[in-house]
């Protein structure tokens, strides 16, 4: 290994990481590298480069030495392309807290976009309980098979089934005997209570057994129940799978399963759950995520965050691609994937205290963007986020950019029916008839009549009930978040 070789380069993390980091960082590169696992022309060659950055960096004094030889660290050359847009100009000095927004936007470059795409790990986790007897089970079943002979041949797909006991149907591996593994799926008899974290625990070992970092690893999980008793179990699961890199989608059918559940247990690892109201939209929406997976480029992506006091992120959102809350509370924000065709882009809220807006300029964000590419054998170095904005006594006129209006124009209505939901939770049932009201008034100008229909009809239930039916308010949560997919009807005949 040459002297000028960089280290830090080599294991993908900036010359400020911490041992932590380092240490975790060797670890992703070898589980990447192992020969065991590799035999590529000169893979070999950078593993045992990767054990040599490690064995610098993490003795303290080896580094200090190694530090004072290194040349001015340049700004890093990204295979991805991002872009910041704010809400306004600039801050005011006010004695009153006020909001600022910004819409990151992160992008395959032009010179990637014919990237072959990388292969897939991934475990679809099945809910064979009881209730999915029917046409339920069918079509779950004929759509699994669908996937099977949609694999290509450097994909692994596991299927794993639960109820309150779990079985592997189909282990994890390179599948050549299709017919065989047909006809195990349709064995497939419904029966037992639903236990989500059995299955799941099974799917996690089945994608663990070929987990790779040259792999998009993911689980899929779809259920038509509530799980009971083993909620936190499976939150736990999933934050350990957000370490390794494995997401989590999660799909619910008809109307019984827990959407608040769910939403946490996928965003935890930066994916998103889905409503699938009437069993044959089943077909439809599994095989479109099993595509988008197919699309990924960059499957996990992460903002480390430090605390900057009175300025406060109060809330985050991925607008696409699949729309969905980003999971707030952690220093590490999981923002989801980049996809091939679909720039991602996630709005932040952020709250300035008075006491910040005192200089002439107010740092709102340090932070340290990371993203995983499968396709590249070579870890991305991390990208520094120091976002500032200039502080004056009066606003800037300047309008925001169109991005920002659309954006908010519909989070807006998302986070009104949030609002909604919160309010029927706390026994207000006059303020959250004030929150659907507003919403389905906006909806009606946007031309989403449909929706808003629903809606005054979910509010005479509530008037007379003290509650939205069960049916009634996955429609409308998720009816909300998928306006960010397509353009607004008014938008159409305009």
């Amino acid at each position: 290994m040459s002297p000028q070789q960089d280290y830090y380069a080599l294991l993908g993390i900036a010359r400020d990481a911490t041992q932590e980091e380092i240490k975790r960082a060797y670890f992703d590169a070898a589980q990447k590298l192992h020969p065991d696992k590799n035999t590529a022309a000169g893979e070999t060659e950078l593993f045992l480069g990767v054990q040599q950055a490690y064995e610098m960096l993490s003795n303290a004094q080896r580094r200090m030495q190694y530090d004072a030889t290194l040349p001015p660290e340049e700004k890093p050359s990204l295979p991805y392309t991002y872009k910041i847009s704010y809400s306004r100009p600039n801050l005011v000095r006010l004695n009153e807290p006020q909001i600022l927004y910004f819409i990151l936007e992160l992008e395959v470059p032009a010179t990637a976009r014919e990237t072959p795409s990388s292969p897939l790990n991934v475990c679809l986790v099945l809910d064979r309980s009881t209730s999915m007897q029917g046409e339920k089970m069918d079509t779950v079943k004929a759509t699994a098979i669908q996937v099977l002979r949609n694999l290509r041949a450097q994909d692994i797909l596991s299927v794993v089934t639960f109820s309150d006991r779990a079985e592997v149907v189909i282990p994890a591996s390179s599948h050549q005997e299709k017919a065989r593994l047909e006809a195990k799926i349709q064995m497939i008899q419904p029966s037992g209570a639903t236990e989500i974290y059995r299955g799941l625990e099974l799917g996690v070992k089945e994608v663990m057994r070929s987990l790779d970092g040259k792999r998009i690893n993911h689980i899929i999980l779809l259920t038509d129940g509530r799980t009971y008793g083993d909620e936190q179990q499976c939150l736990a699961l999933a934050s350990k799978l957000a370490e390794l890199g494995i997401g989590i989608s999660g799909m619910g059918i008809g109307q019984e399963w827990n959407d608040i559940f769910l939403d946490v247990l996928s965003t935890r690892t930066g994916g998103s759950s889905a409503y699938i109201a009437q069993p044959q939209d089943i077909k439809r929406l599994l095989l479109e995520k099993f595509n988008a997976l197919a699309k990924t480029y960059a499957e996990d992506v992460t903002l480390d965050t430090k605390f900057i006091e009175d300025v406060e992120l109060t809330y985050a959102f991925r607008l696409q691609p699949e729309s969905s809350p980003i999971a707030l509370g952690e220093d590490t924000l999981h923002l989801g994937s980049i996809v091939q065709g679909t720039a991602t882009q996630v709005i932040f809220e952020y709250m300035i205290h008075p006491k910040a807006v005192k200089s002439d300029s107010l740092r709102i964000l340090d932070g340290t963007l990371k993203v995983a590419i499968a396709s590249q054998v070579m870890p991305v170095l991390p990208l520094r986020l120091r976002l500032e904005r200039p502080v004056s006594d009066s606003p800037e006129t300047e309008p925001p950019p169109p991005q920002i209006v659309q954006a908010l124009s519909r989070l807006m209505l998302y986070r009104m029916q949030e609002r909604a939901h919160s309010e029927i939770e706390k026994g207000n049932i006059a303020g959250a008839t004030r929150h659907l009201k507003r919403l389905a008034s906006n909806l009606l100008l946007q031309g989403e009549r449909g929706l808003a229909n629903t809606i005054l009809l979910e509010m005479e239930y509530l008037e007379k009930q003290n509650a939205l039916t069960i049916e009634g308010s996955k429609k409308i949560k998720y009816g909300t978040r998928s306006l960010f997919d397509m353009p607004s009807k008014k938008e159409l005949t305009q």
